[in-house]
């Protein structure tokens, strides 16, 4: 079977140094079969292995091979939709719950770092930056819903307050979220998989999951071998294909591109970002970017629908970098690359079981980083039978894109040239 490398990124390249895993070569029984190991799998997993479960991960490529080793690394709260909309959506019972959730993710990160000693360059400190005053009144409306659910660590920022910490005159203001903050996000999830492998997991790379065969005792199938297990969690995201068909039709991958610069060296990186905070600003689409733990800086935007790779990745988002710092304009871009993430048609993530032991949480819609390990810790307490945070969001309602997947590209690309053009113009 064909040898899946790492595709050519920043973080492949300064990645820290681990021995590939062996692909699944034979036949094993254990209690959960977990598919994919990027953020969702590998953190269900160690949550399950520290509840004494036994765990086998099996991935079709890396460890973190997909979003969770290419995205923009920003440990951003809440969900892609805000818990007012979800309240909107759903009532105030559930969405109480999923607002107490909200701001979960991020102390998860900390306390796996922490707990198993992971290098991964984690700063704390993620700031959302407005660009016209209509952005800066969601913002104090923002605050002021999120203080509702018991998230105090939030400043706003007046546009000279912004200027202190982002050399950058496109804001007229913004909000700093303390629990926010930047990490290298591959090595992460390798930090993440060693864990899993430390508490007596097993993780295959190289083993697609290319047939799920159902019933009392699920069987996953990989080209070369098998997993017999309890319960099986789907944690392939955007790049889970059609393993699963029901899971398709509600769900979209989509492609965000990332710049890295050459190493800026240590006093031009402090002009730019004196704090080493993170930043995104408040578009529909939006642009982020932050410092590496090697002072490059890493810029990210724009979103290509179905997931097509655009040929010159630098020349979509170089553009936007020097935009916000033109004294840039002579620097070197020595990473471009893209990778996916997973849209659903009302942003928020999808959870569900299907029959009586195939889990699974998907749909992130840009997210991820944060959600992702939240709902590693979900899926776990509802294995355990412990599922009324599960059901929060496995109640959340879910609509197949129009048109089908034919026309689900078209759609989504329309809408997001409405809302860009919103954007253009300040509305």
């Amino acid at each position: 079977m064909a040898n899946t490398p790492y595709p050519e990124s920043y973080y492949a390249a300064s990645a820290n140094a681990v021995p590939p895993r062996p692909a699944l070569q034979d036949d094993v029984d254990t209690d959960v079969c977990v598919i994919g190991a990027g953020y969702t799998g590998l953190s269900s997993a160690l949550f399950l292995l520290e509840n004494g479960f036994k765990v086998t991960v099996l991935e079709a490529a890396r460890v973190g091979f997909g979003a969770s080793g290419r995205n923009g690394g920003q440990i951003v709260n809440s969900y892609s939709r805000d818990i007012d909309v979800i309240e909107r959506t759903v009532g105030p019972k559930q969405a109480q719950l999923l607002g107490q959730m909200a701001f979960e993710g991020g102390r998860i990160i900390r306390e796996r770092v922490a707990r198993y000693n992971i290098q991964c360059d984690l700063k704390d400190g993620g700031v959302f930056a407005a660009m016209t005053a209509r952005q800066m009144g969601h913002l104090e409306s923002q605050k002021r819903l999120w203080e509702r659910f018991g998230h105090t660590q939030l400043e706003l920022m007046d546009q000279r307050r912004i200027r202190e910490v982002v050399a950058c005159d496109q804001y007229v203001g913004g909000m700093l979220d303390m629990s926010g903050g930047h990490i290298h996000p591959l090595n992460l999830a390798l930090g993440e998989a060693a864990a899993v492998e430390s508490l007596g997991g097993t993780i295959y790379e190289q083993s697609p999951a290319v047939r799920i065969e159902r019933g009392a005792t699920p069987v996953v199938h990989t080209p070369q071998g098998k997993v017999r297990a309890r319960f099986i969690i789907v944690a392939g995201n955007a790049y889970l294909g059609n393993l699963v068909p029901e899971l398709a039709a509600k769900s979209m991958p989509c492609g965000t591109q990332v710049i890295t610069t050459e190493p800026l060296g240590e006093e031009l990186a402090k002009t730019l970002l004196p704090q080493d905070y993170c930043v995104e600003d408040c578009n529909y689409l939006l642009d982020y970017y932050r410092l590496s733990g090697d002072k490059r800086l890493i810029f990210g935007g724009g979103v290509v629908y179905g997931a097509r790779d655009p040929a010159n990745i630098e020349a979509i988002i170089r553009p936007k970098m020097l935009k916000a710092f033109p004294q840039l304009k002579d620097v070197k871009i020595d990473y471009a690359w893209t990778g996916n993430f997973l849209l659903t048609l009302s942003r928020l993530p999808q959870v569900g079981r299907l029959g009586d032991n195939i889990y699974y949480s998907q749909g992130c819609s840009g997210h991820g980083v944060t959600y992702t390990h939240l709902a590693g810790k979900v899926l776990a307490e509802a294995l355990r039978g412990q599922a009324e945070r599960f059901d929060a969001f496995a109640d959340l309602p879910h609509y197949p894109f129009p048109g089908g997947q034919m026309l689900r590209t078209p759609f989504a690309a329309l809408g997001a040239w409405y809302y860009g053009l919103r954007d253009k113009l300040g509305v």
